[in-house]
């Protein structure tokens, strides 16, 4: 009787720390971020998707140029929202509230910039 108690409970224990364990697993699911550009056109989508490729953890980027909004699905336990963002800048681009990196802007053509992207739609 003694013995299937233990049994019982050394079960019980085994069953629960994997039920721990794999909840931390959980954690490092990808996830999602849309995040607010200042792209303008096809140029735009085009490097900026490449460039967010080349950042550690990034599954996936798609940018609508209609909307602005970058999707990008990524791996938290490699990279996180904030240096995806600065990514972004730093491609010469506005992110949400973080203002394009000013040598990155200067790097872009002209159609990409805000003001000289007026003619796109």
């Amino acid at each position: 009787m003694l013995r299937n108690l233990f049994l019982t409970g050394l079960t019980t224990l085994v069953l629960l720390s994997n039920a721990f364990a794999t909840s931390s697993f959980n954690d490092d699911k990808d996830k999602e971020v849309k995040i607010k550009t200042s792209a303008v056109c096809g140029m735009c989508k085009a490097r900026i998707e490449r460039n967010l490729g080349f950042e550690k953890g990034v599954k996936e980027a798609t940018l609508d140029v209609k909307s602005k909004v970058v999707t990008i699905k990524y791996n938290p336990a490699k990279t996180d929202v904030t240096k995806l963002k600065a990514n972004i800048s730093k491609t010469g681009y506005d992110a949400d509230e973080l203002v394009a990196d000013e040598a990155g802007y200067n790097k872009l053509p002209s159609c990409c910039k805000k003001d000289g992207g007026s003619n796109h739609q």
